[in-house]
């Protein structure tokens, strides 16, 4: 067998084992296309999203419980030879050929550190209420604007994710829009509108129910990258993306119903 090239991160409670199946079926149809290591970090107690995972070929990790970044730091350290990462939560999913999307583009561009695509979301049955695919826009906005880079939709270099220390323990919420802001210096970022993932928008998401304090803390992680001599003008932009994400996160909560 091929040596795997790509590093594919779950963490989950284990408290949601139908999604968890659909993800772990989605990523089944991934190995049709890319080599990969899944590697699922849950909690020693949650015995049936484990076994669930290992019937799906999974590595098993053992969750720190320190919250998601901690999850995903544990999830790195199983890294044995990869060359890519990707996220997935244990309610969203890769579309058809989304990784080796992500991967041929990184392939192509040895430059880059980090390929994005759309981002597909979706209501509890699968609908989709929207799709994220702001293409070059997401770059220029990344500092300063909404983060339009999907967690999910994303493959980092794990050399450069290394380099970076991996995920900042101390965020909840903004872990990766912290670690995007830190691999810039490491190099480019590339980017196609194809839809490679899907977020299920469902109230109980941690993102979704946490709004104000999800804003609130993407907004201090965009301020520690702000050049100091703008740092005092941040609330200039702060607000207004606060509002716009609010009402555009609105917008789809009403059409999931």
């Amino acid at each position: 067998m091929p040596k795997p090239d790509i590093l594919v991160i779950l963490p989950t409670l284990g408290d949601r084992l139908e999604t968890l199946r659909e993800t772990l079926e989605a990523i089944d149809v991934q190995r049709g296309d890319v080599s990969l290591t899944l590697v699922v970090v849950a909690p020693v107690g949650a015995t049936e999203a484990r076994a669930l995972a290992e019937s799906h070929g999974a590595k098993i990790v053992d969750d720190p419980k320190h919250g998601i970044s901690a999850a995903i730091n544990y999830g790195l350290a199983a890294r044995d030879g990869e060359d890519y990462y990707a996220w997935i939560g244990d309610d969203d999913l890769f579309r058809p050929g989304g990784l080796l999307t992500l991967k041929t583009i990184l392939d192509a561009r040895p430059e880059s550190v980090l390929a994005y695509g759309g981002c597909e979301y979706i209501d509890p049955t699968g609908k989709v209420l929207a799709v994220s695919n702001a293409g070059a826009l997401a770059k220029f906005l990344l500092p300063w604007g909404p983060d339009l880079i999907p967690h999910p939709g994303t493959m980092i270099r794990l050399d450069a994710l290394e380099a970076i220390g991996g995920f900042d323990v101390t965020l909840k919420y903004a872990m990766d829009l912290d670690a995007f802001l830190k691999l810039r210096k490491h190099g480019s970022f590339a980017w196609t509108r194809t839809s490679v993932s899907a977020f299920r928008w469902h109230p109980d998401s941690l993102t979704v129910a946490n709004r104000l304090n999800s804003s609130r803390e993407s907004e201090s992680v965009k301020t520690r990258h702000t050049p100091p001599i703008l740092r005092g003008l941040s609330p200039i932009w702060n607000y207004p993306i606060r509002w716009a994400s609010s009402f555009a996160a609105k917008r789809v909560s009403a059409r999931a119903g």
